[in-house]
């Protein structure tokens, strides 16, 4: 009980003295997750609403895979991003494996599906609501969804920050790819499983506050939204 409370005390020392090993781990934490849910939203988004717009063959079979993509295990995406990027992989070539490009690469793959399938269904219903009055403007399909990506803003920033929240945690897959190596490609959720099985606790704890302290912002941006655009709504 009392190495805990050492390590807690040590823990608030080295968040208050802003201690650099630990804000570079967030740092890059914070790069790592941003650029991929910045590309996955960039590509997710648009699938969403794709999918609402157009109507092709096998769009049903896109959106039961897009779902089902959804519960794809981190380590899967990690491996086959290792298969990918090895050097006796097809991409092997690039130099990208132990790199932040390859946990970039193995989040894009993880959070898109996640993002296109909850833009989806965010705005689908919206597609319903609006389908009648697309059709007395005929507007085109590309006019479609520009004007679903618009009005559906406020619903796809909080799926953005359901992918930011998913990217943040993710540590199977970067931990594959990334190797976790220090001052290169350690970021918290790794750095939390490497300080755990030293049972150097301290750093760990620092880190783990520090991400359950994302969690609850990201938790509470998603309930602003949701009653600002209820506010909006009823006003």
């Amino acid at each position: 009980m009392g190495d805990l409370s050492e390590a807690f005390v040590i823990a608030f020392h080295l968040l208050t003295s802003f201690d650099g090993e630990l804000f570079e781990i967030i740092g890059l934490s914070l790069k790592v997750s941003l650029l991929a849910v910045f590309i996955s939203c960039v590509c997710g988004f648009l699938l969403g609403a794709g999918l609402c717009v157009y109507q092709f063959p096998g769009k049903r079979l896109i959106v039961i895979m897009i779902n089902a993509l959804m519960g794809l295990p981190p380590v899967v995406v990690g491996l086959t991003v290792y298969l990918l990027l090895s050097r006796s992989g097809p991409l092997g070539v690039l130099g990208l494996l132990y790199t932040p490009t390859a946990m970039i690469i193995a989040q894009i793959l993880l959070i898109t599906p996640l993002v296109a399938a909850l833009s989806r269904q965010a705005l689908e219903e919206l597609h319903r609501e609006y389908d009648e009055f697309f059709r007395s403007l005929h507007l085109s399909s590309f006019a479609k969804l520009k004007a679903l990506l618009w009005d559906g803003r406020y619903g796809l920033v909080i799926v953005g920050l359901a992918g930011f929240g998913r990217a943040i945690s993710e540590v199977g897959a970067v931990m594959i790819v990334g190797g976790n190596i220090n001052h290169l490609t350690r970021i918290m959720t790794t750095a939390i499983a490497l300080e755990t099985s030293k049972g150097t606790l301290a750093l760990a704890l620092a880190l783990g506050i520090i991400l359950i302290g994302f969690s609850v912002s990201v938790n509470a941006a998603v309930m602003l939204i949701r009653s600002s655009t209820r506010d909006a709504e009823y006003a």
